[in-house]
């Protein structure tokens, strides 16, 4: 039995496959960025270096389609690249993909850079935080801190590509334009400029196109032998879908909102475990995701006070003041809540509008409820228990003027001025601490 286990091993490893499914040694990886650059494409990125210096991997292949993304995704990426020992090549690809903004970053921090043809790069200037985009910065009428704050940004990231480019042996004039002047480049010219290295049809032609090149990766030199090697697509696993989704702004709010009514509805309906579940899950997902966005947190307090505000409207009489005054504060702290116009980044207006429209719903309808409870007789207490009817369970021996009844789910005793008989119907008339005063009731008459 041994003996056959080592054969079969034998005969793996001859193949260039190792247990497990993992990649053979000399194996060319590509991972794929097709959306816009947040923390799930980060954390994607860097567990995925990580693997395929294990294994052994020879190169690894980024094959990109992206608008652009946040600022610290993009550097914590751009740091794993530099430190990987593992060489890099991003590919703009399949035609018709960009790497605009932060895209552009990424490509200079590769140690190869490549294109297909018809995609462009570029775009490369920073966004404003906290205000509009296309705000013009050097507007003197407009000046004073914002001004300076967004000159303090393109100026750190002219310099952040143009050390990139440095470092990678390309052209940092043209870096520095496109981050100070926005401009972009198709493939052609951008091979013509020396910003990228290569134009490839295919991820085959880029392979061949890049067989027996050799690379300084960590201040070694390192020849690549890709021509017929492996290729292992390492797809986006579970664990980054799932991030992707949280860490999307909407979902984000969404889980706000479910998090808060879940508790809600479990403090109204103590015991019955689904609120809580629920509410707590969504809540604790939404911190998460929140700790992990470019959040305004006066945004998230104002949210947090609308929904508070629109809470307290189902215990306050304040006839839709709070509740609507809630509306308003959670309509714009989801406006102001997301601190980037970073592209894939904002909440849409019509999402916070549904949000707003099923939350003023919830308040006409408590508000339906309660003028309606309002207008309700009571039937409790007192005003509940004289002119009931009730029926007498025992009249006393010693006097039969006085007896007991059954009213509102409590023995009492009456009195009454006539003889009371058991089984007898008798109206409740007053009250005088536990003794009740009845009178016998009038006969019911036909269809009462």
């Amino acid at each position: 039995m041994i003996a056959r286990c080592w054969r079969w091993l034998l005969l793996l490893l001859l193949l260039g496959i190792t247990p497990g499914g993992q990649a053979a040694p000399g194996a060319v990886w590509v991972l794929g960025i097709d959306d816009a650059i947040g923390p799930a494409s980060a954390d994607y990125l860097v567990r995925s270096l990580g693997q395929a210096q294990a294994q052994g991997a020879q190169l690894v292949v980024i094959r990109m389609d992206t608008p652009g993304g946040l600022d610290s995704a993009m550097r914590q990426m751009i740091k794993a690249i530099l430190a990987s020992t593992v060489p890099v090549a991003s590919y703009v690809a399949p035609s018709g993909a960009r790497a605009a903004s932060a895209g552009t970053y990424i490509l200079y921090a590769s140690h190869v850079a490549a294109m297909a043809p018809g995609t462009n790069l570029g775009a490369a200037t920073p966004v404003r935080i906290g205000g509009p985009p296309g705000t013009p910065s050097d507007d003197k009428a407009k000046g004073g801190d914002d001004e300076t704050l967004a000159r303090k940004q393109v100026n750190d990231a002219a310099a952040y590509i143009r050390g990139l480019a440095q470092m990678r042996g390309r052209n940092a004039d043209w870096a520095e334009k496109a981050v100070r002047e926005a401009v972009s480049l198709s493939a052609n010219e951008a091979l013509r400029l020396n910003v990228i290295d290569q134009v490839a049809d295919d991820l085959p032609d880029l392979l061949r196109e890049l067989d027996g090149k050799t690379l300084q990766v960590a201040g070694q030199p390192r020849q690549l032998q890709t021509a017929g090697a492996s290729v292992v697509e390492h797809l986006p696993d579970w664990r980054t879908r799932v991030l992707a989704v949280i860490t999307n702004p909407s979902v984000a709010l969404i889980l706000i909102m479910i998090g808060v009514y879940g508790l809600l509805f479990e403090f109204m309906n103590p015991g019955s475990a689904v609120g809580g579940v629920v509410g707590g899950i969504g809540l604790l997902l939404a911190l998460y995701a929140l700790q992990l966005l470019p959040v305004s947190f006066a945004g998230v307090a104002l949210i947090l006070l609308g929904i508070t505000f629109m809470i307290a409207e189902a215990f306050l009489p304040s006839f839709g003041v709070v509740g609507f005054g809630g509306i308003v504060a959670f309509v714009v702290g989801a406006l102001i809540l997301i601190d980037t116009d970073a592209p894939g980044f904002g909440i849409p207006l019509a999402l916070i509008g549904t949000l707003a429209l099923l939350s003023a719903l919830l308040i006409g309808g408590v508000l339906g409820m309660a003028l309606k409870a309002r207008r309700r007789a009571l039937v409790s207490g007192d005003a509940g228990l004289v002119g009931s009817l009730v029926t007498v369970t025992q009249v006393m021996a010693s006097d039969p003027f006085c007896g007991v009844v059954l009213a509102q789910g409590e023995q009492w005793q009456v009195q009454c001025a006539t003889p009371l008989q058991t089984g007898q119907n008798v109206r409740v008339t007053a009250r005088h601490g536990v003794m009740l005063e009845v009178s016998a009731a009038a006969p019911a008459t036909q269809g009462e």
